[in-house]
């Protein structure tokens, strides 16, 4: 089942101006199956759309979030209790032993994400959360992703895997990718409420990065004397976001050099994007992500040209660099 990212009060707000969700979505510019997955907490709205209902509804941008400081007590615990029942509901639903099985089975059969991905007609940052365990998969996409591998069947790949899990073949993959996803995607620093919205102690964002040998930076996450500014708008939520200081020259001259770019860990990173490459736990690289004829990932530094060969292991030692300030 789908997880609750967003909480939210703006299904009362709407209603407190008359609105139907019809004219919401109307509004935004957006289907009504979005607006209701929007007000139940399973889909996010980015600023511009905030602002937008912000506006239309009369009220602020804190009055959309839901918290302890003002939200009303069984608001916060009915948010709560749904929170709990979506995740009891999606370990029931077995994604974590479906991510593994399909990890296992691509690998063994020397798939890269990238082929598996295309072929089930998926985004790369898509089928990548399946594999972690980390997102709902519907029946269109589970024929899709049986097709992929060559199985005649959602059932033929569902009892494949389930032999993988009662084998304890899948046990190892599991643990190892709870592993990476705490540890790349813990914060380290910042203070947010409930459901990760933000008190007024985490408006703004902690800045990392110190210049390295080789053109690498070091991130200590754990410095309690680093610098904080304002936190993006479109970050208020994300509690393990972080900023780093461009202090390095391995990206050329296409930002400059007093330029601060924004991390979010949780984001998945696809072909195009500027990556955060963590070579051990606080020396990392900037890289572009790209992809060659073949589909195989690399990812290029600059000053001088370096292109630098992914395997599929390598996506989940990156961050996503999802806003710059320049």
């Amino acid at each position: 089942m789908e997880e609750i990212i967003f909480p939210n009060q703006i299904r009362m707000q709407r209603r407190l101006k008359g609105m139907s969700m019809q004219e919401l979505a109307d509004h935004l510019g957006v289907s009504l199956s979005a607006i209701s997955k929007i007000e139940k907490g399973y889909r996010r709205l980015n600023q511009e759309q905030l602002i937008q209902v912000a506006e239309l509804t009369d009220c602020t941008l804190q009055d959309l979030y839901v918290n302890e400081h003002n939200s009303q007590s069984d608001v916060v615990i009915s948010w709560r209790r749904e929170q709990e029942r979506r995740n009891k509901i999606n370990i029931d639903a077995g994604l974590k032993i479906l991510g593994a099985g399909l990890r296992h089975i691509r690998t063994d059969r020397g798939h890269t994400l990238m082929e598996i991905a295309e072929k089930a007609d998926m985004t790369l940052s898509v089928y990548h959360r399946i594999e972690m365990g980390q997102r709902e998969v519907s029946e269109r996409e589970f024929k899709n992703i049986a097709k992929a591998f060559s199985f005649e069947s959602v059932e033929a790949l569902r009892d494949v895997v389930d032999g993988l899990d009662k084998d304890g073949k899948l046990t190892e993959i599991m643990e190892r990718t709870d592993t990476k996803f705490k540890l790349l995607s813990t914060p380290k620093g910042g203070t947010v409420s409930m459901y990760g919205v933000p008190t007024n102690e985490a408006l703004k964002i902690k800045i990392f990065g110190t210049p390295a040998k080789d053109g690498n930076i070091i991130i200590n996450r754990e410095d309690k004397e680093a610098k904080e500014i304002a936190r993006p708008a479109n970050l208020l939520y994300k509690k393990e976001a972080y900023g780093l200081n461009l202090c390095t020259r391995r990206l050329g001259n296409l930002l400059p050099t007093r330029a601060i770019l924004f991390v979010d860990p949780q984001d998945m990173v696809s072909i195009g994007d500027i990556a955060v490459y963590y070579i051990d736990d606080v020396t990392v690289q900037l890289l572009s992500i790209k992809e060659d004829e073949t589909g195989q990932l690399y990812g290029i530094r600059w000053n001088p040209d370096e292109k630098i060969k992914l395997t599929d292991d390598d996506l989940s030692k990156m961050h996503k660099i999802v806003a710059i300030n320049l």
